[in-house]
């Protein structure tokens, strides 16, 4: 008799610590650009403030153009080969980029950072699916995803010591910040290669009755909340992918999606320079900035956990989205209010600190949804690597909303992640009222009956015997 409770303990230690150092790395190198602009890169490169945002936003498009190309290859190679692989060619790219002496240099490595990146959270996310079922997985995005937060406090923490090897063998304190973080990424890289796991079918430290154990579970969550249980589909036709990029829920989850990403990629990209125009030197403003995202972590890893004890109470996970989305809210009104009063150092404090111990929570819990409503693997590789590669197109947006031209109010800035927090709250209310629509329609049709089991999995998530997790 397999423990299951044994088993998802022996998964959780062999596979989350791992990946969130992964992902502590990815989110450290995309966002440090931040912290080497107030150590004194704006000024060497001669950046002007449109320029700077440029480098920032660049990233994002060829971020979100390689995702769903790079999901795809992840199911078809080996996790423990892709996924370092690409790990070492954006640590490669982070590590030149501390060499970079002008404008268009830094622009190129953004660009190259962003196709070497792609793949990294998407295929984790999408990874963490074929381990876990529906009901636990959004402590695990958030045991993951708490490193982006923890990535964050390191970030100004790593800046903090790294800029006093500022002349260090003739190179300026912030080259070092990209130069040793990206050999750090490197070096991380490598084990991997032998710390990651593939499949469960595959995994060496599962007895063969754990990994069938697992297995039959995946195969056969899909459905089973209808009383009729049909395995998922998991063979590869591109009308998965079609259906995927066609798929109302995607597009409705993409502004979800928004609502939050504008404001992480806000606050990790600018956080520093916002609470340095406060009046604080770089020094405390790198060191202020670690509170608040250690507190987000914290309270990402809480909320996850709640939400997946609801689920397996037969709860609503909607409402652990959108608790913390009004937090966001919140927070962007009190530090709008602070600007807007006259620069109040405490309260534009607070109001971000607020805003950020929204998003982290927050986070995890919209992927995990989407990721419990899309049935069938493949379908469900490509509608997550969509919903991540469009939605981080929010980055390329958030990038812009903190121009030099507003400093030290920002009010611009502040006003734009308003508005889009509202339009993802918008998003989050109807994506509840339909699912909840439509799970009634099929219990009331019964229309299970007319189709085999085959035809059910080939419907993946359109198939009446689903239910959508609300």
């Amino acid at each position: 008799m397999v423990d299951g409770n044994k088993v998802l303990r022996k998964m959780d230690l062999r596979l989350i610590p791992m990946l969130a150092i992964l992902y502590l790395l990815s989110f450290l190198d995309r966002g440090n650009i931040g912290n080497a602009k107030i150590q004194g890169m704006q000024t060497d490169l001669d950046l002007s403030g449109s320029e700077y945002n440029l480098c920032a936003t660049v990233f994002f498009f060829t971020y979100c153009a390689f995702e769903i190309p790079s999901n795809l290859l992840l199911k078809r190679f080996r996790p423990s080969v892709w996924l370092p692989a690409i790990m070492v060619a954006w640590g490669t790219v982070m590590t030149l980029m501390g060499l970079v002496q002008n404008y268009h240099g830094l622009l190129i490595a953004r660009i190259f950072l962003g196709v070497t990146e792609a793949g990294l959270y998407p295929g984790v996310a999408y990874y963490l699916t074929m381990w876990y079922c529906t009901e636990e997985l959004a402590f695990r995005q958030s045991l993951f995803f708490s490193a982006a937060s923890v990535a964050g406090a390191f970030s100004g923490l790593l800046a903090y010591a790294i800029a006093k090897m500022d002349g260090v063998a003739g190179q300026e304190g912030w080259r070092w910040i990209f130069i040793l973080e990206g050999l750090l990424t490197v070096a991380v890289a490598f084990a991997a290669f032998f710390l990651l796991y593939d499949f469960p079918d595959t995994a060496s430290f599962l007895s063969p009755e754990e990994k069938a154990w697992v297995v039959h579970r995946l195969k056969y969550q899909g459905s089973k909340k209808s009383g009729r249980i049909v395995a998922e589909s998991d063979h590869f036709e591109w009308k998965f992918v079609r259906k995927a990029l066609t798929d109302w829920q995607l597009y409705l989850s993409l502004l979800m999606y928004w609502g939050i990403v504008c404001p992480l990629y806000g606050i990790s990209l600018f956080l520093p320079t916002i609470i340095k125009e406060l009046g604080y030197t770089s020094t405390t403003a790198q060191l202020l900035t670690i509170p608040i995202y250690i507190t987000a972590a914290i309270l990402a890893v809480i909320v996850g956990y709640l939400s997946d004890r609801a689920t397996k109470r037969g709860a609503s996970r909607w409402p652990y989205i959108f608790v913390p989305m009004c937090a966001i809210l919140v927070g962007f009104i009190v530090a709008i209010s602070g600007s807007a009063a006259g620069d109040i150092p405490g309260v534009v404090y607070a109001g971000v600190f607020i805003a950020t111990c929204g998003i982290y929570p927050a986070f995890p819990g919209n992927v995990t949804w989407i990721a419990n409503n899309l049935a069938g693997s493949y379908k469900r590789s490509a509608g997550m690597a969509l919903q991540i590669g469009l939605g981080n197109l929010g980055g390329a947006m958030a990038s812009n909303f903190y121009r030099s031209v507003d400093a030290p109010k920002y009010l611009l800035g502040h006003g734009l992640e308003i508005m889009f927090v509202v339009l993802g709250l918008g998003a989050v209310i109807t994506l509840r009222i339909s699912y909840g629509t439509i799970n009634k329609k099929r219990e009331q049709s019964g229309a299970a009956e007319s189709y085999s089991d085959e035809q059910l999995a080939d419907m993946g998530d359109k198939s009446p015997s689903f239910r959508y997790t609300l």
